[in-house]
């Protein structure tokens, strides 16, 4: 069995995360910039910044907010937004579904919410797949003013305001 954890990120998280190098064209989601300012950028508390562990390993990052919002979508009703990036090497092995349980147990029992939300390039199927069969529902597609993702510049936000079975509380420390 595959034990998960979500804990809040570590200047050695960010490392390690900011050296994953992902192939063609998941590159996209190569953290780039320099690493200490990576690590003021992911430690700072707006960023919201958690680790997936995966039997004890960083697998994944999470944040909450802002910083999961893609330009150009339109975020103005109530939610919490989920960003997640999974390691090279776990992604496409089944992970996904894990993971996206897991973020949001954790998020439906941190937050004062009403509705988790999730935006993610329209040609990254398998991530939209896996939210998708997590419960979440497409509300929306737009064409983001940032960087095109994958080679195109749609997204589609996926919302779910359906709390999975209660889990226990207090694992986004």
């Amino acid at each position: 069995m595959t034990d998960i954890l979500i804990r809040p990120a570590t200047a050695d998280d960010v490392r390690e995360f900011a050296s994953w190098s992902h192939n063609p064209p998941y590159d996209i989601y190569d953290v780039t910039g320099p690493v200490e300012s990576e690590i003021q950028y992911f430690l700072n508390e707006t960023t919201n910044c958690h680790i997936i562990e995966v039997d004890g390993a960083v697998g994944g990052f999470i944040t909450f907010g802002s910083d999961a919002q893609v330009p150009g979508g339109d975020y103005s009703g109530p939610a919490v937004d989920i960003g997640m990036g999974m390691k090279p090497e776990l992604t496409g092995r089944g992970y996904g579904h894990l993971f996206v349980d897991a973020v949001a147990r954790a998020a439906w029992s941190t937050f004062d919410t009403a509705r988790l939300r999730v935006s993610v390039a329209i040609e990254n199927r398998r991530a939209v797949t896996v939210w998708k069969r997590a419960g979440f529902r497409e509300t929306q597609r737009f064409n983001t003013t940032g960087t095109p993702v994958l080679g195109s510049p749609t997204f589609v936000v996926l919302e779910t305001d359906s709390p999975p079975v209660p889990s226990s509380p207090g694992i986004l420390g």
